[in-house]
């Protein structure tokens, strides 16, 4: 699987990230086939946050780790800002702290329940309303001293957010994590129906993906086969029947499945995104991983575009 260096760093990459938001509920056997089948095939890069799984998840990634996988051989990104004061699964608490205290005591939780000395990359995981730049500052000036992250970027962040914080830190921050998908690309929409009536004209990012392009920053593409904000997801969803019908079509013709199609259909994307796969099947796993290897045509990925529902002015 080819690699890309992230936001210009030393950071060589996989173009697809395993996703471990769900994986608290695997065994320790099932997670360390899972991981070792996805590094065989060339991932490198894992994608955590601190409230995955209440920490259990890096819990466990931590565990897989001491079972024969060399720390130097992969990347570990972890992400945190969202707190919960009520039990996990309600909602009811929950509240964004970006404060330069919570950003350090999250990374030494992250770290302890990793058990390893460092992240590659941190990355906040949504924008505080009450954030200070100066605190965050502060917190990565000393977490890039101590050797504890190598890199910075965020998630969730709009293009005047990203420049706000950037203003602020002497760290690149090097990704952004975006929803972005077949059924969820806004990030084009707005581009593509710029000056038009549309509803796909709805600027709800700042022009990010033109932002990622000018200025050198990854865009780690998140719940790639999501419709909604998590309202479900397309793959024989009646609701995208056209879509299934195309990108089975489309994936017959490249040999792979349709959930690889729908990778591909972000990869194709000149921007040279990554796409976050949060799957815990490992056989679909394997099946997506073939995603790199196929070049849609430029007809074949309007062509998928449009099944989804999307419109060209």
């Amino acid at each position: 699987m080819d690699k890309i260096k992230l936001g210009g760093s030393d950071l060589d990459a996989s173009r697809i990230v395993l996703g471990c938001m769900r994986i608290a509920g695997m065994t320790d056997d099932a997670l360390h086939r899972h991981i070792s089948t996805a590094m065989e095939a060339g991932i490198n890069i894992f994608d955590h946050a601190d409230i995955y799984g209440g920490g259990e998840c890096e819990h466990k990634f931590g565990k897989a780790l001491k079972s024969g996988i060399k720390r130097e051989d992969i990347l570990i990104q972890s992400k945190c800002a969202i707190r919960n004061s009520t039990p996990e699964g309600d909602k009811s608490g929950e509240y964004y702290d970006l404060s330069k205290s919570h950003i350090l005591d999250s990374v030494d939780g992250i770290l302890e329940r990793l058990d390893t000395e460092y992240l590659d990359l941190l990355m906040l995981h949504r924008p505080d309303a009450l954030m200070e730049p100066e605190e965050i500052a502060e917190a990565f000036d000393r977490l890039q001293e101590s050797g504890k992250v190598r890199h910075f970027g965020l998630s969730n962040f709009n293009a005047r957010q990203f420049d706000f914080v950037q203003k602020y830190v002497d760290q690149k921050l090097i990704t952004n994590q975006i929803q972005f998908g077949v059924a969820a690309p806004h990030m084009i929409n707005s581009n593509m129906q710029t000056n038009t009536p549309f509803e796909g004209a709805a600027n709800r990012d700042g022009g990010m993906l033109d932002y990622a392009r000018l200025n050198d920053v990854t865009i780690q593409a998140w719940s790639p086969f999501h419709y909604g904000y998590f309202d479900g997801i397309v793959m024989d969803d009646p609701k995208y029947k056209t879509l299934n019908e195309v990108m089975e079509q489309v994936g017959e013709a490249h040999g792979v499945t349709k959930n690889a199609i729908a990778v591909a259909w972000i990869l194709r994307h000149p921007a040279n995104m990554q796409t976050i796969i949060g799957t815990t099947n490992t056989d679909r796993l394997s099946q997506i991983m073939k995603a790199p290897d196929v070049s849609l045509s430029r007809e074949e990925w309007y062509q998928i575009y449009k099944a989804a529902g999307h419109m060209l002015p």
